[in-house]
């Protein structure tokens, strides 16, 4: 039957799709055939896949170089705490204008590509609908559950608050490929609102990789769904992102890839089963304690571009690395002393992490700046990609640890 604003809906017996009714049995067959020789090509490929993700212009270039950067961020203040503050049934997330790497998967038979943030601090998978009217779905893919024969219309909405705004739309099933992994029947989000600033993104949508307790309306992770239906060797997923081209940098299920990362991989247990969140102990500069003093918890996240912690610390970071804080709130370093600035050592369940000031400062042509971004007063800290682009990151749900080595 054809439901609100035209989506295709299965009933128990019989599927309507361009004006034909099909029954379960006409629409599965070449789906089971298709599973078949898929599950071969994964039995073939050793039951892994690597994502490339290419490094694009973020948020902040773009709204500069159209001159409107200050009064959207304004209009769109930066809270990168708010996905990790749980409100109820929701999944929160933020706005951030500094992310930058995104990858292409493929949703619908046939394939439907959309470009993705593989974000390990967030659960659900959602992509832009063609019953979208928001302004940020304008200029991006659409999905369109017309054109697929796999596609199964669910009976939950799903509502994902950002920092400001939100994506709110329908859940469905079809199947989603990523790499050389097909999922069947993988459940996603078909948005219908989405909040302006998404229009500024690269990325049309978010692939979430934390934990199912996080998942909004109760949504199975993607993740999760490759290690049910047995198409990973390993259950673990890994990222590389590549310091300095736009190319380069992958992300890798089922697989830890040596070539990524040079010494050994030192694992960290989790603390916390829900994000992918660790105990650290403190944060050193110049064998002085500037942060985290007496112990604190960080996440590690895909999907954050900068290392955040509380206020007081990141203030304090920034002082000892010699930035100063300019009229609009930045904090900005002069870029002929980058060579000369403190390193800064994140100690992690006892382990030493250490980050020269060539990867926690960011240079555009706008000037310099640092990496360490507030987050307000909650105690949790974000290590993201400031941090990951110096460490090889390894994400195994099979021992609920993470694992981190020297990346190349």
């Amino acid at each position: 039957m054809i439901h609100s604003k035209g989506w295709v809906r299965a009933d128990n017996q019989q599927f309507t799709t361009f004006g034909m009714r099909l029954t379960r049995e006409e629409l599965e067959a070449p789906m089971m055939k298709w599973a078949i020789v898929l599950c071969a090509i994964v039995a073939l490929s050793e039951c892994h896949t690597r994502i490339s993700l290419i490094k694009g212009k973020t948020a902040r270039e773009t709204l500069m170089e159209k001159g409107i950067w200050e009064e959207t961020r304004q209009k769109y203040p930066y809270n990168p705490m708010a996905k990790f503050i749980q409100t109820g049934a929701d999944e929160a997330m933020t706005n951030d204008a500094d992310l930058s790497y995104y990858g292409v998967i493929s949703i619908g038979t046939p394939p439907q590509s959309f470009k993705v943030i593989f974000d390990t601090g967030s659960s659900n998978l959602w992509v832009p609908s063609v019953y979208c009217s928001s302004q940020a779905c304008q200029n991006h893919d659409k999905f369109n559950p017309g054109l697929s024969s796999t596609f199964k219309l669910g009976s939950k909405t799903v509502s994902i608050q950002y920092g400001s705004g939100s994506m709110t739309g329908k859940l469905a099933y079809d199947t989603i490929s990523v790499g050389g992994i097909s999922v069947t029947h993988q459940i996603f989000g078909a948005s219908e609102t989405e909040s302006p600033f998404m229009s500024y993104m690269v990325a049309d949508g978010i692939l979430g990789l934390a934990f199912p307790n996080l998942a909004a309306s109760g949504a199975t992770p993607i993740f999760d769904s490759m290690m049910t239906q047995g198409l990973l060797s390993q259950s673990l997923f890994s990222v590389y992102l590549s310091r300095n081209s736009a190319e380069g940098s992958v992300v890798s299920f089922g697989v830890i890839e040596p070539s990524y990362y040079t010494g050994q991989i030192t694992w960290i247990p989790l603390s916390v089963m829900t994000f992918w969140q660790i105990t650290m102990d403190s944060v050193t500069i110049n064998g002085n304690t500037v942060a985290c003093n007496g112990g604190c918890q960080a996440i590690i996240d895909t999907g954050t571009s900068m290392i955040v912690g509380p206020t007081d610390d990141i203030k304090n970071m920034n002082y000892w690395a010699g930035a100063t804080i300019n009229q609009y709130g930045y904090t900005t370093v002069n870029c002929n002393n980058i060579p000369n600035m403190p390193k800064v050592t994140f100690t992690l369940n006892g382990n030493t992490f250490t980050i020269p000031a060539s990867a926690y400062t960011i240079q555009d042509s706008y000037g310099c700046r640092t990496g360490f971004s507030n987050g307000g007063y909650q105690q949790l800290w974000i290590l993201g990609d400031v941090f990951i682009r110096q460490y090889y990151a390894i994400f195994d749900r099979d021992n609920n640890r993470v694992g981190l080595a020297n990346a190349v």
